[in-house]
């Protein structure tokens, strides 16, 4: 389909437009929070495609540890996607990193992206909790042993 310039700049301009509100719920959210070497940001990022978490000392600026599904100490990388199930197992492998260098606390840094979950009904009529990729991470991670 062949659009004409009026259109392929409008559509254009909505993208822009969603970078940039996205650039500022960053911006205001990195205000607020800062990592240091006690207890480090733990900055998580999503890709159509991966997932990454970072553990960053701010004052220092340096990344203390780091995991994501393209690297290669990640088991299975192969079949990790940007998704639910993925970002519970990233979630346990970044705690792991953490703890093994000695990092119990930390400030999340969700990068301008939603923490959200749903209550439903499952089949049998009880409420059941469906948690987004963020809120899944977040999860994992605190289950295996990382304070926030």
């Amino acid at each position: 389909m062949i659009y004409s310039t009026a259109e392929s700049v409008g559509i254009e301009m909505r993208t822009q437009k969603k970078h940039q509100l996205k650039q500022l719920r960053q911006w205001r959210i990195r205000k607020k929070v800062s990592g240091t070497k006690d207890r480090p940001r733990m900055s998580v990022s999503f890709t159509n495609e991966n997932i990454h978490v970072q553990f960053i000392d701010d004052a220092a600026g340096v990344t203390l540890a780091a995991t994501s599904t393209t690297s290669k100490s990640t088991p299975d990388r192969e079949k990790l996607a940007a998704n639910v199930t993925s970002a519970k197992a990233i979630g346990k492998l970044a705690a792991e990193a953490a703890l093994a260098k000695g990092i119990k606390e930390v400030v999340f840094d969700r990068g301008g992206m939603r923490y959200h979950w749903s209550k439903s009904k499952g089949k049998d009529g009880k409420p059941v909790t469906v948690l987004g990729k963020l809120a899944t991470l977040a999860t994992a991670a605190r289950e295996a042993g990382l304070k926030f």
